[in-house]
């Protein structure tokens, strides 16, 4: 803080001066030079020298706006006069003798006039008082900036993780769904109505035990997430990666959501090389991603239509996974909007879709450090790309 001299003291102390210095090696000798010198051109009475870190006190280097230190400023009497540069002791020097002489005609034409000299005493006070008053309103200013920053960041926390629960709370339901269709398989084979026999295979039970377990992990998984955005927005995902068969994880997937592929009769097709490099990933993040994205395509596509699971060796770091539909498609402006938290297209307001899972599987992929996009044709389709590391081994 800027202090104030006594006001008392103020006629003895006709030139009010501050001294502009930062925290490099060299500012302690600029001070001790300052003040040798002023020592040298008057007494200890005729001057009030206050240093000021411009690192501890921003607000008044702002207010003065300085642009360098060392800088010398005199803010009292008027006019105000700034020394600047490497040489500004030697500006000081010159400068003296005349602020002297204008204090002495000062001070002799305000006796003149008025007798009670106390006129220029409070012209300094009030000069002086005017600087500290404008310091402390740039320090207010300052912290009203910084709390609405602080409530700003705690507003978008709050909103974020309501985003995520409600992008999670949507897509719980693909591994609840499976996993309870496996589980009402098992059930109703393992006591088939009057007349039937029971159909249950060692090989059937191993596939839906697998089937059920898998999603239970993928629940988990997601619950994790839940869990997790209570630290804020900028939590960090989980990423746990090791190597992993993409052409197997894809079967998985598709194999996972063959029901709602059957009840629209949609034909799945896939181009996944079997030598296919291995990905350097977290299997149960991008199984979640792939779920998602196939779970979309078959909501806007139309009964009948036709899916595409493809990847290719993009370049020695990167697989690239491509996944196209025969839907809706999207529009133009809006294909990069729908990877924002909580977006849809105007036309799925009614219905969850587009923009609630996209948001959570672009994280997911760029935590992997890859990148996720989308081609498409209004009336024809859409085709989402993303891209994984190779496992460097």
């Amino acid at each position: 803080m800027l202090a104030l001299p006594d006001p008392l003291g103020s006629s003895s102390c006709p030139f009010q001066l501050l001294l502009f210095v930062d925290r490099r090696p060299t500012s302690r000798e600029q001070i001790q030079q300052v003040r040798k010198l002023l020592e040298e051109l008057g007494s200890p009475a005729s001057y009030d020298l206050q240093v000021i870190d411009v690192t501890e006190q921003p607000h008044l280097a702002e207010h003065f706006r300085l642009l360098t230190t060392p800088t010398l400023i005199k803010i009292a009497p008027d006019p105000r006069q700034m020394l600047v540069g490497g040489n500004f002791l030697a500006e000081l020097r010159s400068c003296w003798p005349r602020w002297e002489q204008e204090q002495r005609s000062r001070t002799l034409a305000v006796a003149i006039t008025d007798p009670r000299t106390t006129q220029t005493s409070q012209s300094l006070q009030d000069n002086i008082y005017e600087i500290a008053s404008a310091s402390e309103l740039i320090q207010l200013a300052d912290q009203v900036f910084r709390l609405k920053q602080e409530k700003a960041e705690l507003a978008a926390q709050i909103k974020f993780k309501d985003q995520v629960i409600a992008m999670l709370a949507h897509d719980l339901r693909n591994p609840l769904t499976a996993a309870s269709i496996a589980i009402e398989t098992m059930d109703r084979e393992f006591h088939p109505p009057a007349g039937q026999a029971n159909r249950l295979t060692p090989a059937l039970i191993t596939r839906l035990i697998r089937q059920a377990r898998a999603q239970l992990r993928n629940i988990n998984s997601m619950i994790t997430d839940i869990l997790q955005t209570t630290h804020g927005s900028n939590a960090e995902l989980n990423i746990r990666p090791k190597s992993i068969d993409l052409p197997t994880l894809c079967a998985e997937v598709l194999e996972t959501l063959a029901d709602r592929l059957a009840a629209k009769s949609i034909v799945i097709e896939t181009d996944i090389p079997l030598d296919l490099p291995k990905v350097y990933i977290d299997e149960e993040r991008i199984r979640q991603v792939l779920i998602n994205l196939v779970d979309n395509a078959i909501k806007y596509t139309s009964d009948g239509g036709k899916i595409q699971l493809s990847a290719l060796y993009r370049t020695t770091q990167k697989v690239q996974v491509t996944l196209c539909d025969t839907g809706l498609g999207i529009p133009e402006d809006q294909r990069e909007a729908i990877f924002e938290d909580h977006v849809q297209l105007q036309r799925d307001q009614d219905q969850s879709g587009y923009g609630i899972g996209l948001a959570l599987c672009q994280r997911l992929i760029r935590a992997h450090y890859g990148q996720i996009w989308v081609d498409s044709v209004l009336g024809q389709g859409s085709c989402f790309h993303f891209t994984l590391p190779v496992n460097p081994q």
